[in-house]
């Protein structure tokens, strides 16, 4: 059996997936448009802004917590996958999809990549510092010599 945060991550997925496609938002707008349409039938009643008003919120925060769910998911997938590529010289196929691991997966990986970062940080500063050193160096260039003279044009008399 499965625990409600990999079935909720896997709904999530699916809704996410689902609501960006061009067909929703179609449907959606259908939706508004039906609404409009009948509010000369219902007299531009109290209950018939209610009904809109009712909809769109429930549905909006659903959406939240179910679209953040899902940014959450595949930004730590992301952070981990950048990491595997930035620490190693060839990074390994392993990580390929790992998006669709479980949170505590994830968490392990990420964790597991966090080990190496203090090595990284120390690289990093003395990249920079060089860099500097390099710039400061390449800024203190020496003068080309003496200015040109002009040339004057002679006056008649």
């Amino acid at each position: 059996m499965r625990s409600f945060s990999e079935s909720f991550a896997q709904i999530a997925s699916a809704v996410s997936r689902w609501a960006g496609r061009p067909i929703t938002f179609l449907g959606c707008c259908l939706i508004v448009v039906m609404w409009a349409l009948t509010g000369p039938i219902f007299h531009y009643s109290d209950t018939w802004q209610l009904i809109i008003n009712t909809g769109t919120t429930i549905v909006t925060f659903l959406m939240v917590f179910l679209i953040q769910n899902t940014q959450n998911r595949d930004n730590a997938a992301l952070q981990a996958k950048l990491d595997e590529l930035i620490r190693a010289t060839q990074a390994k196929n392993d990580f390929i999809g790992i998006e669709h691991l479980s949170d505590k997966e994830l968490e392990d990986i990420l964790a597991e990549c966090e080990k190496h970062r203090p090595q990284v940080i120390k690289r990093a500063a003395a990249r920079a510092s060089e860099d500097r050193r390099a710039a400061q160096a390449g800024s203190r260039k020496p003068a080309s010599g003496r200015a040109k003279p002009r040339a004057t044009r002679r006056r008649s008399a």
